[in-house]
């Protein structure tokens, strides 16, 4: 497995310890998250897009209507950052959070294959909801032609990790006050059914 890359837009400017090099690190990144956020610049102005995504292999999809003109863009950014824990300090200076974020850059590749459409979003559809793509009906050929799905290279793309406890001053140790780490996870709640499910419709074992 090829190391991450490292150019102009992926080299840190700032804590380049946080940094990660392994290719690993992004995947881990990527696979534990549901949503991105889209960077693109539309007639001159930046728009930033949440979205879902999925991958597979060095490639991540998103999709969206082809109406949407944040999916013309040639040039796009894309983030996902996770929250592991609020880091309370005895300064408020070093108050800061644990976290784990990629940043991939990159020219999208717009795709018209409807078998190439179906495995985007197939990935897209797993990554949100192991399962789900096996069970539900799929895309018609009108739906797909309404749809934009984009293959994005993993290529280009940055890993920045924060982890642990608070980092003080020497002097401000002595103070009488609590330090240490919030954890923040996030959890799947009970399924809730669409108010017209047909009765005697159980909850499948991939969701419930």
């Amino acid at each position: 497995m090829k190391p991450l890359s490292s150019t102009a837009r992926t080299s840190l400017g700032r804590l380049k310890d946080r940094a990660q090099t392994e290719r690993s690190a992004l995947y881990d990144v990527l696979d534990e998250g549901r949503i991105c956020h889209l960077g693109v610049v539309v007639d001159g102005s930046p728009r930033v897009i949440p979205t879902g995504y999925g991958r597979s292999g060095d490639t991540l999809y998103l999709h969206g209507s082809t109406g949407a003109t944040s999916l013309l863009a040639e040039e796009v950014c894309v983030t996902v950052t996770h929250l592991d824990g609020i880091v309370l300090a005895r300064s408020l200076f070093h108050h800061s959070v644990n976290y784990r974020s990629a940043v991939i850059y990159g020219t999208p590749r717009s795709l018209i294959d409807d078998d190439e459409k179906l495995t985007g979003l197939r990935a897209i559809t797993e990554r949100l909801a192991p399962g789900q793509w096996d069970v539900a009906r799929l895309p018609n050929r009108k739906e797909l032609a309404a749809t934009t799905v984009l293959a994005l290279s993993l290529e280009e793309a940055s890993v920045k990790v924060r982890q642990g406890p608070p980092s003080d001053d020497d002097e401000d140790y002595a103070l009488d006050l609590w330090a240490g780490v919030l954890p923040v996870q996030q959890v799947l709640g009970e399924p809730v059914p669409d108010p017209k499910l047909r009765p005697g419709i159980p909850v499948p074992p991939h969701i419930g």
